[in-house]
């Protein structure tokens, strides 16, 4: 993440003194070489999907790691992951050599929770950091949500629609990660239920340059689309025919047991004339 220069007075001015006391990274990201990171000896998950692995590697080759693993610093040279480890398997199937990554330090967890609460703070943090940073709160520092927003300050409605976009495809929440789009596209491409559609409209919304407003009429309209949009239904041979002898429109109704409707349509006074001629001609 960018630091910034400003620190948040709440927060003191000693935050910034301990974590370069402990030299610590745990409220921004490190670059850390692949080599040196081992996976938890007591991570319950050991079994991993390996076509979901295989998509997860081609997402990290084009887009890189949108969310960054966080690990435990052990020693100068080794780092054990806490949580990310099938990211950090993707990565090595994707031949990265080096991954993104939230340090911590053995028993860091209130230094840890103080950086995070700060960089919630800084006005430059794009919607996806925050949501990330929402998301480390509740898991790693056990909160609830109502806990969280009485710490920084914010309704437990911001939390959520912040929380909610670390549910987008990666492509998207990309997109909101580089400011392609806002967190008002993202909040409507949300609201389609289908990830192969929202990653369409994200397309119509960058070629299109559509607005939010336009983005949501977007969904709106792809979602529910008009009886126009439905096929009609094929016409009879039996309408057809009489079609072409009477000149109008005809509709042929007909139940199980023989009974039915038979309707005819004419759009002019001269055509209803011309279908009476027709029907009364003896």
């Amino acid at each position: 993440m960018t630091s910034s220069s400003r620190k948040n007075p709440a927060l003191g001015r000693g935050l910034s003194a301990l974590l370069n006391e402990a030299n610590a990274t745990t409220g921004g990201t490190s670059t850390v070489h692949i080599s040196k990171i081992h996976p938890n000896p007591f991570n319950p998950r050991t079994d991993f999907d390996k076509e979901a692995l295989n998509e997860l590697a081609s997402s990290i080759k084009e887009l890189g790691i949108i969310q960054p693993l966080t690990l435990r610093k052990l020693n100068a040279d080794k780092f054990q992951i806490i949580s990310g480890e099938r990211r950090f398997r993707a990565a090595q199937i994707a031949g990265l050599t080096e991954v993104p990554a939230y340090v911590r330090i053995a028993n860091d967890q209130s230094m840890l929770e103080m950086a995070l609460v700060e960089n919630i703070q800084r006005e430059n943090l794009n919607a996806i950091e925050i949501g990330l940073s929402y998301q480390r709160l509740l898991e790693e520092c056990k909160m609830t949500q109502t806990e969280l927003g009485q710490k920084i300050a914010k309704s437990r409605s911001d939390i959520t629609n912040h929380l909610r976009l670390l549910k987008l495809p990666a492509k998207i929440q990309a997109c909101v990660r580089d400011g392609k789009i806002s967190m008002g596209h993202a909040r409507a491409l949300l609201s389609i239920n289908n990830e192969q559609q929202q990653l369409e409209a994200l397309t119509a919304v960058l070629e299109k340059n559509l607005s939010v407003r336009e983005t949501e009429h977007w969904q709106n309209k792809t979602s529910n689309p008009t009886r126009s949009s439905k096929p009609k239904t094929a016409i009879s041979p039996i309408e057809q025919q009489l079609k072409t002898n009477l000149g109008v429109s005809v509709k042929l109704k007909e139940g199980l047991r023989g009974q039915g409707q038979l309707i005819l349509s004419f759009r002019t006074t001269a055509q209803r004339n011309a279908l009476i001629d027709k029907l009364t001609q003896g």
